[in-house]
């Protein structure tokens, strides 16, 4: 059995909504509600869904980018959910993220050279030579060259800042790595170009990955496991062979059917959802997907379905499971 890495239980994110002249306190935005999943060392889980539904949320609050409402995050067994600044300091080196848009995400007023850099140098590597070769070794490995250290973002293309991005996350040498989107605002040629490199670099640096998309196509081209997530939580979860071939939640056979097939004499029934997504302010009592749900009875209404394993490695939230 693999060894779990991070392991998540019952994690939720809610952000206070508040009125008046006093701030008062009148209600919550679930952003993630009571999300349970693990990521083996080595193991690339999907997470796919609407925009909206809490994806990029559940991945900076595992890395405690943001703070937990309740719920525990264990890294290499150990519950990291009350860690002090002093603490996550060095976690870091473990956890980095690669986030969806690299021009935001880089400095204009710095060198590529120097945004790489600058991790190390915070996690104590003072001498300026070894930053600079390491630096070097970074950006061939991501398939940039070494003299591009002293240019700056502007001067590089979208999948170029992307793979600096990629770059700046190994610095550290991590062994877990959030990806949040990192293909969302490239062109689709450039696609393929940056998921086969992350590829690569997991296979020949053992990393594990919780990467974040809306595309099942590409959550389907770099996981091992994928976990479907609607309104702040998981309604589904496997091996993606077993999950994209026998989808048991009607969310991910929705998902599925909006897939392009690749053979122009083939056609796949497509599944349209009524309706619009609820609000995380204010879900829907019962199952969340009941107001769009085109199979759902009286009891999807009535009673909350539990995060249940219907086969083995298979776990689906539903009342009534395809």
């Amino acid at each position: 059995m693999d060894r779990k890495l991070v392991e998540v239980k019952g994690l939720k994110k809610y952000y206070p909504v508040t009125a008046g002249l006093l701030s008062r306190h009148i209600a919550d935005v679930k952003a993630v509600d009571g999300v349970s999943f693990h990521i083996a060392e080595g193991e690339t889980l999907g997470l796919v869904g609407e925009s909206g539904c809490g994806k990029s949320t559940l991945g900076r609050t595992m890395l405690r980018l943001e703070e937990p409402t309740s719920g525990s995050i264990c890294y290499r067994g150990e519950d990291i959910t009350g860690w002090d600044r002093k603490e996550l300091k060095a976690l870091r080196k473990e956890m980095q993220m690669i986030f969806q848009d690299p021009q935001s995400s880089l400095d204009p007023r710095m060198t590529i050279g120097d945004s790489i850099g600058e991790a190390l140098l915070v996690h104590g590597m003072k001498n300026e030579r070894e930053r600079l070769e390491l630096v070097a070794q970074l950006l061939k490995q991501v398939g940039l060259e070494p003299e591009h250290a002293d240019r700056y973002p502007h001067e590089f293309s979208g999948g170029q800042k992307q793979r600096i991005g990629i770059a700046r996350a190994l610095a550290v040498n991590p062994k877990l790595i959030v990806a949040d989107e990192p293909v969302s605002a490239l062109d689709v040629s450039v696609q393929a170009q940056i998921l086969n490199l992350m590829m690569d670099l997991q296979h020949s640096l053992g990393l594990a990955f919780l990467f974040i998309a809306h595309d099942l196509a590409v959550i389907g081209h770099v996981s091992n496991r994928i976990a479907v997530m609607y309104l702040g939580q998981i309604v589904e979860m496997a091996d993606k062979a077993e999950l994209l071939c026998h989808p048991l939640h009607p969310y991910t056979e929705a998902l599925l059917s909006a897939v392009p097939v690749p053979d122009p004499h083939l056609e796949r029934k497509r599944i349209v959802l009524q309706g619009e997504v609820p609000s995380p302010l204010k879900p829907p009592p019962g199952c969340r997907f009941h107001t769009r749900c085109p199979r759902g009875s009286k009891g999807c209404s009535e009673a909350e379905p539990e995060l249940a394993e219907l086969k083995p490695g298979h776990f689906v939230a539903c009342h009534e499971p395809g």
